[in-house]
């Protein structure tokens, strides 16, 4: 199987993950939530469930199921097959190829099996994203790669499609958090593991004259009435099914029973005969 680009630094990924805080995974929390909330709306009794994610026993404990837990990579190491469920859990922003990864999921699902993939979309931390670009403007007459790249919903619903899945849909929530300052933020964001990881970031220490500047940025344009600066988090939800011959099809052309503008009560036109 040919690799794709390392966009990612997985060895430094790994070193923080290890250096997590508890406290700092509240956004895990409300993305297990909704996914407990997408599951109840499914009439369906999964038996053989894989969690893919560096907290998959975590999630496992929080949804209350019994499943294997895998780390996520590149390669996904799924030691058996035909899954009825696969939760892809807050790590496919990190991934080097996410298509390649879905491509994986489908092949370890049982025809008709589910997947739900959650993870950070391109809305998320883009106050951060402005302070830094406006701050590395005027302190180093330029811009460095700081924040990872993420896709935009419009986008990533297509990710579904090109692994082969069936029934795609892609959605998001924001939530917007508030921080006493953008040194909180940024604790946080390194008690998460979600700091910078790009492979060809810089590898210098931020200076305090940039520390500074970015501090200001951020406190000047992205603060509310009682001066606490706000931070926005996406997060996109995919959900997909393994191809199965049992599934609702689309009609074929020309099959309606019904004139659209007899349900509409209007008039049908003929822009090319009027």
């Amino acid at each position: 199987m040919t690799l794709p680009p390392k966009l990612f630094d997985y060895e430094i990924l790994t070193l923080r993950r290890n250096r997590t805080k508890e406290s700092a995974w509240f956004i895990h929390e409300k993305a297990i939530a909704e996914v407990k909330e997408r599951l109840l709306e499914i009439k369906r009794d999964f038996k053989k469930i894989a969690i893919i994610g560096h907290r998959a026993k975590r999630w496992a404990k929080e949804l209350k199921i019994d499943a294997t837990c895998i780390i996520d990579g590149d390669l996904i190491d799924f030691s058996d097959k035909n899954y009825d469920l696969i939760i892809h859990a807050m790590s496919m922003h990190w991934a080097n190829d996410p298509v390649g990864q879905l491509i994986q999921i489908n092949r370890a699902l049982k025809p008709d099996g589910l997947v739900i993939s959650v993870f950070f979309g391109g809305q998320t931390l883009s106050e951060l994203r402005i302070a830094f670009a406006h701050a590395e403007s005027k302190i180093l007459n330029g811009i460095s790669p700081r924040i990872a790249p993420m896709g935009e919903i419009r986008d990533l619903g297509s990710l579904l499609q090109r692994a082969g899945l069936a029934l795609p849909v892609a959605d998001n929530i924001k939530l917007n958090v508030s921080y006493k300052s953008p040194i909180n933020l940024m604790h946080d964001l390194r008690g998460m593991a979600e700091t910078n990881i790009i492979s060809n970031r810089t590898k210098k220490i931020m200076s305090k004259k940039l520390l500074k500047e970015v501090t200001n940025q951020y406190v000047n344009n992205f603060s509310d009435e009682d001066g606490r600066i706000i931070s926005t988090f996406e997060l996109i939800f995919l959900t997909g099914w393994a191809p199965s011959s049992t599934q609702q099809k689309p009609l074929a052309p020309g099959s309606a029973k019904v004139r659209l503008a007899d349900v509409l009560g209007t008039i049908e036109s003929n822009p090319e005969k009027d």
